[in-house]
């Protein structure tokens, strides 16, 4: 497969089908492909990591922030959520959208429970552990077993 890189002139024909004008087409260059060397992914994960602690922080600060209505938790609220994205996207450049959202939002469900649960006390039930290994165990098979996700 080859590809062009540069610009070419082509003569737009006119009705007599003499040339008309001249427009310059740029090719674009090609572009390399996704490297999913472990010094990638490596990075991919921590910046997946940073994500995932920055949207903690912003979850929490937006409980505390009361609808927007505390100056200080409504800014780091947003500051975090910013953050938070700012980082996924770097993911995204060598991982599969739905392996980063799968992992982003399954372990920021997790450790926004636990601070809950540390921090403002709040109680679970059977259940709601039931379904937070689950989770914790979709997160493990897709990271540890799933050739989508680069080791």
């Amino acid at each position: 497969m080859k590809f062009f890189s540069g610009s070419a002139a082509f003569p737009l024909r006119g009705q007599g089908g003499t040339p008309h004008r001249l427009y310059l087409v740029r090719f674009p260059r090609p572009c390399s492909p996704v490297r999913k060397t472990g010094g990638t992914m490596q990075r991919a994960t921590i910046f997946l990591l940073f994500a995932i602690v920055l949207e903690v922080i912003a979850t929490t600060a937006l409980a505390r922030s009361q609808s927007f209505s505390k100056l200080w938790p409504s800014v780091i609220a947003i500051l975090g959520y910013v953050g938070a994205f700012y980082f996924l996207s770097f993911p995204l450049r060598s991982m599969p959208t739905g392996i980063v959202y799968a992992i982003w939002s399954g372990l920021g469900i997790v450790l926004i429970t636990i601070v809950a649960w540390i921090w403002a006390r709040q109680t679970l039930d059977l259940a709601a552990i039931l379904g937070l290994a689950l989770i914790m165990g979709g997160v493990l098979v897709i990271h540890l077993f799933s050739k989508s996700v680069g080791h």
